[in-house]
């Protein structure tokens, strides 16, 4: 017995209309050591195809920013601000709040484009907290990012505003055992 189906090409060319919706993740503690599971996330995420953006904020001392980012293999882009120094104080020198500013705003201008799929803001919770970057901005982003895209943001003492946007927190602490 022979069967037959007919359908149109048109069935098989449309677009799916369904996407997946992305999450917004927090990985927060109180000591700035917990970076290492953050970013073997994103290098297993980035393994599999998928574009992936790391900004750490805070650090610098390589002459990178925006303009210089460092590709990890075929799908991870590596963005740090261009500094002179770490910041790990709200007292900035001259220029630095200026190329702070401006690694936000790129960041703001990549997560709406799409272009990434995971995006990981590095040490954002003490940006926000040393008046660096607003609360309100990081919130705004995260109310109109592309829904596809997911977001990561790391740092101690994340506000209280942004936990409540995440759909997934992680708090590390360290466990002493005598």
């Amino acid at each position: 017995m022979v069967s037959q189906v007919e359908t149109s090409v048109s069935d098989f060319t449309r677009p799916l209309s369904h996407t997946v919706e992305g999450l917004v993740q927090v990985f927060t503690c109180p000591h700035r050591s917990f970076f290492t599971s953050v970013m073997a996330q994103a290098l297993r995420i980035a393994g599999q195809g998928t574009p992936v953006l790391v900004v750490q904020f805070l650090k610098g001392g390589i002459g990178q920013g925006q303009a210089h980012p460092v590709r990890l293999g075929q799908h991870l882009d590596w963005l740090r601000c261009d500094l002179p120094r770490c910041i790990d104080t709200p007292q900035l020198e001259d220029g630095e709040a200026e190329a702070l500013q401006e690694l936000w705003q790129h960041t703001q201008d990549v997560v709406r484009s799409g272009q990434y799929a995971l995006v990981v803001l590095d040490e954002l919770s003490l940006a926000i907290k040393f008046g660096l970057i607003p609360e309100s901005e990081v919130l705004e982003l995260l109310k109109n990012r592309p829904r596809q895209v997911d977001l990561i943001l790391t740092g101690p003492e994340m506000p209280e505003s942004i936990l409540d946007r995440a759909d997934q927190i992680t708090e590390l602490r360290r466990s002493h055992r005598p």
